[in-house]
């Protein structure tokens, strides 16, 4: 048998010994030999839990949770925030988290005064999780001067998760999909 080496994860491989590496270290993490392998997760040590707490506070600071907003929205009272769609016409027509206000990102410059008030604070949302325009949409707002948060998930989320929306023909709601979403309960318990 002859003996080839690859590179995998940054690390040579030896093929004549199953997942060894060549600086005698395993890639599926196990010992050889007395060394310690490190696995692809932990080749970056976790932060430590002041700055994991400093980060994550950060997070919730900038983003809202499709659930929640959904929650917040179907409350009675104010929410205290508008939704704000930041997706083309044509998107905004093939469907829309009901009661936002259709601002494409482009046009935030010129007519977000006109149409949001700087002490409510505005959730952006997209299309979705593999788009980035909320967050386009939400530095744009920020430059501006409002408080802002994205919608995680966008519309795309909202719309798995089985809330209402709406489109140029009227209101839709489809079934919850069971992988972004409970089924048979209020909510996830997160």
């Amino acid at each position: 048998m002859t003996a080839t080496s690859t590179t995998t994860g940054g690390a040579r491989t030896d093929s004549t010994r199953t997942g060894a590496r060549i600086d005698g270290t395993r890639t599926d993490g196990a010992r050889i030999d007395g060394a310690i392998a490190v696995n692809p997760v932990l080749r970056v040590a976790p932060a430590s839990p002041a700055v994991a707490a400093a980060y994550f506070g950060a997070s919730l600071a900038f983003h809202a949770d499709v659930s929640d907003v959904a929650a917040a929205l179907a409350a009675d009272g104010d929410p205290g925030f508008v939704v704000l769609d930041s997706r083309s016409t044509e998107s905004w027509d093939q469907g829309h988290v009901p009661g936002a206000i259709h601002l494409p990102t482009a046009l935030i410059p010129e007519q977000a005064e006109q149409l949001l008030d700087r002490a409510v604070p505005v959730v952006t949302y997209c299309w979705g999780p593999g788009c980035n325009g909320a967050t386009r949409a939400s530095l744009a707002l920020a430059e501006l001067g409002f408080q802002v948060k994205e919608m995680l998930g966008g519309f795309e989320y909202w719309a798995r998760e089985g809330f209402e929306f709406e489109t140029w023909e009227g209101h839709e709601r489809r079934a919850a999909d069971p992988l972004t979403a409970p089924v048979g309960a209020e909510d996830c318990g997160c």
